[in-house]
């Protein structure tokens, strides 16, 4: 086991895991990090709304981290909690799809291996990696809203789907994105867009618009497979209109990142984005956002996490 001095740790756990297969995550992982020496202030709160508020109280205190317990929903809640500040973000995941813990080397099927990872990375020290800033105004109140991203960002089929997998109980895991996608494919249709990408306009007809920091989503689906976290850069993923047939015979590809090569699937690397299109909701981290439209900006070096990859 790596040898790493005192740390002070905050620990938050995914409120939504206070039942299921997930509960003994959290504890455990807070009597592991405690029994390695480690001061370990854990929050478990009933709902979201008071596990930000004690996050945003425990913050104040300059920990040497701030761990959070779940999946990319409390990776994006961690994100906008620390974006910008100094304060290293860390995953132990236990959710469905875990994608930012993929994209940063987290193992995201051993709860043991995450902790001994997280371990050693309090030894190297965080890394810098970009994030996403949304912006957008409320269409209805006129109030301007803005939230980070850490890996992916959704507007088009692909939100549509996390809508409904989001509200999906069963089944658990990456499969329940899948069950959901084939649910909404029988209303598949192309929607009209105008994005403007770093200040060039393009109105277009697509089926799927998304745009990545890391390399996937909704549980290891590669959409943007050669996206970096560190390189100043969005990939922008629009993928053309496509019948039923066609969707189907590309999306096995995702899984491998090989769906790049279909003529329909373009991906342009950008600093800014902005996406409108009538009655879509931007989904970040597998969270619901806003409606459309919003701007979405790189900012380069705006997180600190622990993890394993240089």
């Amino acid at each position: 086991m790596t040898t790493v001095s005192r740390k002070k740790l905050v620990v938050a756990i995914n409120p939504s895991a206070s039942f299921g297969a997930s509960r003994h995550v959290g504890p455990a992982v807070v009597q592991t990090l405690r029994a390695m020496g480690h001061e370990v202030t854990s929050l478990t709160e009933p709902d979201f709304e008071q596990l930000l508020a004690s996050a945003r109280a425990a913050l104040k205190k300059h920990p040497d981290a701030l761990v959070m317990v779940g999946g990319d929903g409390m990776v994006n809640l961690g994100t906008n909690l620390v974006a910008g500040t100094r304060v290293p973000l860390a995953i132990i995941p236990s959710g469905t799809g875990n994608d930012m813990a993929r994209a940063l080397g987290i193992p995201f099927d051993n709860t043991e291996a995450a902790i001994a990872s997280l371990n050693a990375a309090l030894a190297v020290g965080p890394r810098t990696i970009d994030a996403g800033r949304i912006s957008w105004t409320d269409p209805v109140t006129g109030e301007a809203g803005e939230r980070w991203f850490a890996c992916a960002l959704s507007a088009g089929f692909d939100a549509i789907v996390n809508e409904r997998a989001n509200n999906m109980e069963h089944p658990k895991g990456p499969s329940r994105y899948i069950i959901a996608m084939l649910a909404e494919l029988v209303k598949l249709k192309p929607l009209s867009y105008r994005l403007t990408i770093d200040g060039t306009v393009l109105d277009s007809k697509a089926v799927l618009v998304a745009i990545g920091n890391g390399v996937s989503l909704g549980g290891g689906m590669k959409i943007t497979p050669d996206a970096k976290l560190d390189d100043g850069l969005l990939d922008v993923l629009v993928v053309q209109p496509l019948s039923r047939t066609a969707f189907l015979r590309i999306f096995p590809r995702v899984f491998k990142g090989t769906h790049v090569t279909d003529p329909r699937v373009q991906i342009t690397r950008a600093k800014k984005v902005r996406i409108e299109a009538e009655g879509i909701a931007a989904y970040g981290d597998g969270e619901r956002i806003a409606l459309l439209p919003i701007d979405v900006e790189v900012v380069p070096g705006a997180l600190r996490v622990l993890s394993p990859l240089p």
